[in-house]
């Protein structure tokens, strides 16, 4: 191994692992990740898995940040390549100066010709076949070798690495044995072969106090459980499903009558996403709140149910964890092209509320919010997160909760309330609001009324009169204006003053705040602007009308968000420039 990097980089690096899926290389890139983030080191991990079981290309990339910039960094400093048949590509990315380890048992210095790279062989298969006796532990030890490796390379916390095994096999002591004894293996060969460290250090700060690694499915589901939700309708799709097995699996811990056992929630595995859709409506209908994840394709099959439960006026909550599409697209791959089409979802005149959490945190604070304004605004309310936020470990804030939080049910009639109406008038506006007041069936007998998705006038009866059809659609469009006033207000950073602004969502939040603060060290001061709900609110108006030229970074092909800004705002087209990643 040479030394020819240029000097240390304490706690700013990116280490990919190149390995196959079905290997066992997940759990050993996880206690890589859990190890960084215990010595108090800001961290985020990155799965790049196919669509697949087992047997195809797999990379998992872990960046270390002291800064806290936390997006994918764009270089690899540290390359594990553990699959030959992904040798060539691995070794073409790394960075200049960076370290490429692989299996030296067959040794391929052949392909590894770059002078500007270092290379460092350990013979993992060999080192595997000298102390495991068994083919399939051999091959799971290779795995758990190199973070030994790693940690003598890198100059890990050894005891945070111990305590992690034995969290993670405490109740398997033979595996806990086998696992440990890989590790010092790993770690034994990197120190007696080696210069360790490598000038990329971990060491240990104090930056990941009252912080948790969470992925955003999980806190959703949580989300939901706080809620109050009761009902959960899907049919699986990834990268979406977590989100259910997760609520589940709370449901069952706390949701249990203490007395009886009884479960007091309800989870239906239909046969199709409409199905899904339908189920979900028909609890909103009875006032149970419910929910549904799903992806892209399942949004598609939706569809007709949204534009249902928009006319008739009935609260669902929905997860989209945004995939890459068109079509079955990628399953396993993130993107944000899903913006427009559940925007505008369905036939005819429809606009759909949608929030946008950027981490897993905020999608478990928008998981609470989605029910309310479902409620409050009786329409589907649609939490965008995807696949980086969804399925992928963050570093978050520990999650806080206030036990005086009562859900928002809206205007939802008691029986004393209808018995003293002259007539309940189901869709009629008697605030202002575009938000008519609802009854739960069973309530009062004057409370009853019909619910259709064909043309209806205030009272709930088919019509086909003009007139009576336009009161209740452009009633619908004053309520899309006050929800504009209950939506998350865009998150808003503004250094001095400046002409030149961001505007971005979710995911996108940490590379753009990255990219500001790179900008702001060469002297380059631009705003930022986060959109966090939509229908856009006077915020957005007012910051596009303070700028003269407007960068709105997204992850789609087709600008949607720009596509959206334009639609929903006045804005002259050539103020807002587009800045696409989608590959």
């Amino acid at each position: 191994m040479s030394s020819s990097a240029t000097g240390p980089k304490d706690n700013d690096f990116t280490v990919r692992i190149a390995n196959v899926n079905g290997t066992g290389s997940a759990s050993a890139n996880a206690m890589l990740m859990k190890a960084l983030f215990r010595m108090g080191i800001p961290v985020c991990g990155k799965n790049y898995f196919p669509s697949n079981i087992q047997g195809l290309p797999t990379w998992y990339e872990v960046r270390a940040s002291g800064h806290g910039h936390l997006a994918r960094s764009g270089r690899v400093d540290v390359m594990v390549a553990m699959n030959a048949e992904t040798y060539a590509r691995d070794h073409a990315c790394l960075a200049a100066d960076g370290y490429l380890i692989y299996d030296s048992t067959w040794p391929r210095s052949q392909i590894f010709n770059r002078a500007d790279i270092n290379v460092v062989g350990v013979p993992l298969s060999r080192i595997c076949n000298e102390n495991f006796a068994q083919a399939r532990s051999r091959i799971l030890m290779k795995n758990i070798m190199y973070v030994g490796v790693l940690a003598a390379l890198l100059d890990m916390d050894m005891q945070i690495i111990k305590d992690l095994l034995n969290e993670q096999f405490k109740a398997k002591a033979h595996l806990l044995d086998a696992n440990q004894k890989a590790i010092d293996l790993g770690y034994a060969y990197a120190k007696e072969n080696f210069s360790c460290p490598l000038p990329f250090r971990a060491v240990p700060i104090d930056k990941t106090r009252d912080h948790i690694m969470i992925d955003g499915n999980a806190t959703s589901a949580l989300g939901c459980m706080y809620a109050g939700a009761t009902v959960g309708a899907w049919y699986p799709i990834t990268p979406s499903t977590s989100i259910m097995d997760n609520f589940k699996k709370f449901c069952e811990k706390y949701r249990k009558d203490p007395e009886t056992g009884k479960s007091n929630f309800c989870i239906i595995q239909a046969e199709d996403e409409l199905a899904a859709m339908g189920m979900v409506l028909g609890a909103g209908w009875n006032g149970a709140r419910s929910f549904t994840p799903t992806s892209g394709p399942g949004i598609s099959l939706m569809s007709e149910f949204l534009g249902y439960g928009y006319f008739t006026e009935i609260p669902a909550v929905l997860f989209d964890v945004q995939r890459c599409g068109p079509s079955t697209g990628m399953p396993t791959r993130t993107q944000q092209a899903d913006l427009m089409s559940c925007a505008y979802a369905s036939h005819g005149d429809t606009r759909h509320v949608l929030l946008f959490p950027a981490n897993p945190e905020e999608a478990f604070y928008h998981a609470v919010q989605a029910f309310d304004l479902a409620e409050r605004l009786q329409t589907p309310v649609i939490v965008l997160i995807d696949l980086d936020i969804g399925m992928n470990d963050w570093m978050c804030r520990d999650l806080q909760w206030d036990d005086a939080y009562r859900p928002d049910r809206g205007k939802v009639l008691t029986a004393e309330q209808i018995a003293a109406l002259p007539r309940f008038n189901r869709y009629m506006d008697a605030d202002g609001d575009g938000i008519a007041a609802r009854t739960l069936p069973g309530t009062h007998p004057k409370g009853a009324y019909f619910t259709r998705g064909s043309g209806h006038n205030m009272y709930g009866a088919y019509t086909e009169d003009a007139g009576e059809y336009k009161a209740v659609v452009d009633r619908l469009l004053v309520k899309f204006e006050t929800a504009k006033k209950l939506v998350p207000q865009a998150e808003i950073h503004a250094s001095e003053k400046t002409r030149l602004g961001f505007i971005t969502i979710g995911s996108s939040d940490n590379a753009v705040k990255e990219a500001r603060a790179v900008l702001a060290e060469a002297g380059v001061n631009i705003n930022y602007l986060r959109v966090k709900g939509f229908p856009f609110g006077k915020e957005v108006q007012d910051y596009i009308d303070s700028h003269e030229r407007i960068y709105v970074v997204e992850q789609n092909r087709d600008a949607q968000l720009r596509s959206m800004l334009l639609l929903e705002t006045r804005v002259d087209p050539n103020k807002l420039v587009p800045v696409l990643h989608y590959d």
